[in-house]
């Protein structure tokens, strides 16, 4: 595979995580700025911000059902088609949010209208990360595996970057101008990075480990079957081993901002200031990190950040609580820039090493959507919960990192280090049983 094609191949496998993330950030954003004053319009304030975060929810829980949809049709008619069509439906639902009448012109259906797209948005979302991972990894040469599986991870923080800086250049706007028609701009020029993406994906011919399945008339009929039928045990581990990497992400990503803000005194600048340092220190490092997973395997970098993770949940919030703003920077950048990245660059690789090619679309994204359900969505909410039942005590929400390093260390228990030794994939299986 020449330079070419290697380039052609990775950046169609980012392109649609990164879109994806970069809509997640701009829609969670406008529920609490715009959709709670021009589409959810309520006499109580509270309750119109409530159902516009219940909106911003409805991705998570559609999600697992769109990856049911999409890896069945991944592993029947091949990665590149599926792909195409995710990445089709995402663009779709969300340059059609940029041209949604609003409540006060259309009443009931402008908030019913943003609720269809966001469904539809959640299903396309489903499929497309397991389709962008397996586009990489089926493609990889073995000894490069763990760096091809660790570019769609940098989709998620180059999407984050590129969402708070269209916003950062929309709310410059007067406060008139951003709510007639600012808010509107990055969800339609998000068509062009669609189109550029399609563009991408249509020149890519389908992955070699798919045609092998096709040549010996292995695929199967129902997926989905025959992944919780035959592969339940891998299913599981994957769901385990995503909790470490989607909760502390949400922690020191998401909940920190309203944490810093509104409990420790900290400036709204400062506290996204330290989380954009930290996203991009953490992009450049994913990729170094994959790369260093394939010398010295990806069980032991995954263990390594996992176990770090877990020791250095006290250490975090003590930083946080000493009221500088250099330790909340220092902080974050070590939790999220640093630790976290060994974890994310190798979770993807490691699971597409453990199924066998003809489940392993719906394989990855099962144990991928499932975990990112159960551990991401909720860990703001559990965050906050804790912190108001306590008293606003960090310490149960210290334990409840610890807690989730530690299940996901029991889930990859399960997996013998596969790196480099795949020789094919049912050999794969064989040894991930180990």
């Amino acid at each position: 595979m020449d330079k070419k094609q290697t380039r052609r191949i990775l950046t169609a496998s980012l392109v649609g995580s990164s879109i994806e993330w970069f809509d997640y950030f701009l829609y969670g954003t406008m529920a609490a700025l715009v959709f709670n004053q021009l589409f959810f319009v309520n006499e109580d304030p509270t309750v119109g911000l409530m159902l516009a975060y219940a909106s911003f929810a409805l991705s998570f829980f559609i999600r697992p059902f769109g990856g049911i949809i999409f890896s069945h049709i991944g592993d029947r008619i091949g990665r590149k088609k599926t792909l195409v069509i995710t990445l089709s439906l995402m663009g779709l639902a969300t340059f059609g949010m940029g041209l949604l009448p609003t409540y006060q012109a259309i009443g009931i259906w402008a908030p019913i209208l943003l609720i269809t797209l966001r469904l539809v948005q959640g299903l396309g979302i489903g499929g497309e990360w397991g389709g962008a991972l397996l586009l990489a990894t089926e493609y990889a040469p073995p000894e490069k595996r763990g760096l091809f599986g660790s570019i769609p991870q940098m989709g998620v923080t180059i999407g984050m970057v590129m969402g708070t800086l269209a916003l950062w250049v929309m709310t410059l706007l007067p406060d008139g101008a951003f709510m007639t028609w600012g808010w509107r701009v990055p969800f339609i020029l998000s068509a062009f990075l669609v189109i550029f993406g399609l563009w991408i994906r249509k020149g890519i011919d389908e992955t070699p480990e798919f045609k092998k399945v096709q040549a010996s008339g292995e695929i199967p009929k129902l997926p989905i079957v025959d992944t919780l039928k035959y592969h339940w045990r891998e299913v599981l581990i994957a769901i385990g081993a995503k909790v470490v990497e989607t909760a502390p992400f949400y922690i020191f990503g998401t909940f920190v901002v309203s944490y810093a803000t509104t409990t420790l005194g900290f400036s709204q600048t400062a506290t996204l200031g330290s989380v954009m340092i930290a996203t991009v220190i953490t992009t450049i490092l994913i990729p170094i990190m994959g790369s260093l997973s394939d010398k010295v395997g990806r069980k032991k970098m995954y263990i390594a950040g996992t176990v770090a993770m877990g020791l250095f949940a006290f250490p975090y919030f003590w930083m946080l609580q000493q009221g500088s703003v250099l330790l909340l920077v220092v902080a974050t950048i070590i939790g999220l820039g640093i630790i976290w990245a060994p974890i994310t660059a190798v979770l993807g690789t490691m699971f597409s090493e453990i199924f066998e090619a003809k489940v392993r679309y719906t394989g990855v994204t099962l144990g991928y959507q499932i975990g990112a359900a159960l551990a991401g969505g909720t860990a703001p909410l559990v965050a906050t919960a804790l912190l108001a039942r306590f008293d606003n005590s960090y310490v149960p929400v210290a334990i409840y990192i610890i807690i989730t390093a530690l299940i996901s260390l029991a889930a990859i228990w399960a997996v013998k280090d596969l790196s480099g030794k795949q020789a094919a994939p049912k050999v794969a299986v064989k040894e991930s049983r180990v």
